[in-house]
This record gives C-alpha cells, structure tokens and sequence, in this order.
C-alpha cells in the first residue's frame, strides 16, 4: 500500500516538472520570436509570439509567458505604426 502513494507522488511530481518545462520552453520560445518579430516580419511573429505567450499561461511558468505576450504585442504595434 505504501508502494502505490510513493508511486503516485512521484508521477504527480514528474508531471509537475514536465508542465513546468514546457512553461518555461513556450516563455522563452514566445520571447525569442517576440524580440526578432521587432525587426522582421512585425505582425506575423508578433502574432506568434502573443499565442505562444497566451498558451504558456496554462503553465507554471505565469511571467515569462505575460513577457512573451507583451514582446508579441509591442511587435504587432510596431508593425502596424511603421
């Protein structure tokens, strides 16, 4: 009996980590694309980066997705002011 809890926290935990990652992989993703959408192709990559942001937030990993959100906007307005 002990057996089977140890056996569920520990799959509970490598879930965790493995949401955690994948927050962290969609942030940092949504920034790259955000950054290079400042200077190349604004709206597209902006737009990419905001989705990849907003798909992030189902993560742990809250602030660098709400960084790749607002990357992904500030490259749509500047793709649409210049």
């Amino acid at each position: 009996m002990n057996d089977t809890n140890v056996t569920t926290q520990t799959d509970v935990k490598t879930e965790s980590r493995l949401n955690d990652t994948a927050g962290k992989w969609l942030g940092w993703v949504g920034i790259v694309v955000g950054v290079v959408g400042f200077f190349w192709l604004r709206v597209w990559l902006g737009a990419i980066a905001a989705i990849l942001g907003v798909i992030g937030l189902f993560s742990p990993q809250k602030k660098l997705s709400w960084v790749a959100i607002a990357a992904g906007v500030v490259a749509i307005i500047l793709g649409i002011v210049l």
